[in-house]
C-alpha cells in the first residue's frame, strides 16, 4: 500500500487531464483551498452519490474559499460522459495510470466479496492555500461525506 498523507505534510504537484482533456495543476490552485477527492468509478451508484453531493454544496464550499477537484482512474471520455450526465461543476480529472492516487496514499490493498485486489481507496485530502496537506480522510463513505467533511472544516450546513 501507499503511503498514505497525514496533516502538514506537502500536498505532491500533479498535473492531470480534465473531462474536457485540458490540462490541470494543483500548484496552479495556490492561494486557495483544494479538495482533492478520490472516487474509484464514475457513473456508479456511490460515485454518483458523492460526485453529486460535491456538486450540490459547491456554492456553500466556493464561499468558504474551497475549490473541488475530483480524481478517479476513468479515461476522459468516460469521465465527460458522467459530467454532463450528471450536470456536474466542478473538475473531474483522469488518472489512468493511479500514479497521483498512489502518491496522494488513494491506491491499494481492497477486499469486496471476500477477494482482495489493489485499487482505488476512496479518499479526500484537503490543500491549504500554501500546497500543504489540512486534512486527510482515508476510506471515507460516498454517502454522507460532504456533509461530514464541511463539518470537519467548519462550514456551516
Amino acid at each position: 500500500m501507499s503511503q498514505r498523507l497525514a496533516t502538514g505534510d506537502s500536498a505532491p504537484d500533479f498535473t492531470l487531464n480534465d473531462a474536457q482533456g485540458n490540462e490541470v495543476t494543483l500548484s496552479s490552485f495556490r492561494g486557495s483551498k483544494v479538495v482533492v477527492y478520490f472516487y474509484p468509478a464514475a457513473a456508479t451508484p456511490g460515485c454518483t452519490t458523492q460526485a453529486c453531493d460535491f456538486r450540490d454544496n459547491l456554492a456553500s464550499l466556493g464561499a468558504a474559499g474551497y475549490r473541488v477537484l475530483g480524481i478517479s482512474p476513468d479515461p476522459v471520455d468516460k469521465l465527460a460522459a458522467f459530467a454532463g450526465n450528471e450536470s456536474l461543476n466542478f473538475p473531474l480529472l483522469s488518472d489512468e495510470d493511479h500514479t497521483v492516487a498512489e502518491t496522494y496514499g488513494a491506491w491499494g490493498e481492497k477486499q469486496n466479496y471476500g477477494k482482495t485486489y489493489e485499487g482505488l481507496i476512496r479518499s479526500t485530502v484537503v490543500v491549504d492555500g500554501e500546497g500543504k496537506v489540512a486534512l486527510a480522510q482515508y476510506n471515507v463513505r460516498a454517502t454522507g461525506h460532504v456533509a461530514k467533511l464541511r463539518r470537519d472544516l467548519g462550514i456551516d450546513q
